[in-house]
């Protein structure tokens, strides 16, 4: 720690609500620490192309509420390269950044590792991202928003299913993690999630058509994780029109309104403790490490572990909405 005069802070991946309050937490943390702060436009594609400016306390004003990133964010192929992560480094070496806290998800953190080991750099990541996919975390950065947001959604939507007694598949993100969908589906009373953690197990569609809406149901609200294995919302209704043509489907793909807008304040307040704690970890010499949340106590988890490992589904919630959907 004693040789860490200078944080880089970026983010980088796909956006999520709160990340503005994390690059304020860990600006305003470092500086109260005595750490000089710069701030890293367009994430790993930034930090080759050297946008990056000092940020003091005034950088980081007004921006707590709101969405998406003022860092910018970028997906980098050069960095991909151990060409690009030279150049990288070097960057890092002509502006004295002694250490980076990276804002991001997956394939963020996996960049991290990677930069961190080549070059022996302190780096600590904050789990951003909406899916909530990262191992050793409960929750990350703008998940809580990202519901919020789907359930809002799906309550407007309801009321043209009903009207129109109709069956509606509404696909949410989620790639290769169903949290949004399984989660959603419960907050937004809808009939069933169609999730990828379980697509080998059972057939979800049927499960669905058997067990809910050809017995009791004259409309339905089905999320579907955005997932290759599942089709999305539109491989389902095309199964529906091909298997139970009788039944009215209509598909509806909520995107990239799930991203955006203002934090929530979970979200708020979950980011401002990461964005400190980012700090404390850098101060107690850890390295190569993701701040993580358990049991509302801050962790630290080796970056190896959070993305190598797969974070598993709550089979408890699938039960319940079984039950609540009847």
């Amino acid at each position: 720690m004693a040789d860490i005069k200078c944080v880089g802070i970026l983010t980088s991946g796909g956006d999520a609500p709160g990340m503005n309050a994390a690059i304020r937490a860990v600006t305003r943390s470092a500086i109260y620490n005595g750490f000089q702060v710069k701030g890293i436009y367009r994430g790993y594609k930034g930090l080759i192309s050297n946008e990056i400016i000092e940020f003091r306390t005034n950088n980081v004003s007004n921006i707590i509420q709101q969405g998406g990133t003022i860092l910018k964010t970028a997906r980098s192929q050069e960095f991909m390269t151990p060409e690009g992560r030279q150049i990288a480094h070097k960057t890092m070496l002509q502006e004295g950044i002694d250490a980076l806290v990276v804002i991001g998800g997956d394939g963020s953190l996996t960049g991290a590792r990677i930069f961190a080991q080549e070059y022996d750099i302190p780096v600590v990541g904050i789990p951003g991202t909406i899916d909530n996919d990262l191992f050793g975390t409960d929750t990350t950065i703008g998940y809580d928003t990202a519901l919020n947001t789907i359930m809002q959604a799906v309550d407007k939507i309801r009321d043209t299913a009903t009207s129109h007694e109709r069956l509606f598949f509404i696909e949410v993100m989620g790639r290769d993690a169903g949290f949004l969908a399984l989660n959603g589906a419960i907050a937004s009373g809808s009939e069933a999630a169609i999730i990828p953690e379980i697509f080998t197990e059972v057939d979800q569609l049927e499960e669905l058509i058997n067990n809910g809406f050809r017995k009791s149901k004259n409309s339905s609200i089905v999320l579907v994780a955005e997932s290759e294995l599942t089709g999305g919302a539109m491989g389902m209704a095309e199964r529906v029109k091909k298997e139970y043509p009788q039944y009215d489907v209509r598909v509806t793909i909520l995107g990239h309104i799930q991203r955006g807008g203002s934090p929530s304040a979970y979200d708020r307040i979950l980011a401002s403790r990461m964005g400190a704690a980012a700090i404390d970890a850098l101060m107690d010499d850890q390295r190569n490490v993701m701040i993580g949340i358990q049991n509302d106590q801050i962790v630290y988890i080796p970056f190896v572990k959070a993305i190598k490992n797969h974070k598993p589904i709550n089979r408890d919630l699938l039960n319940t909405l079984r039950i609540l959907s009847i």
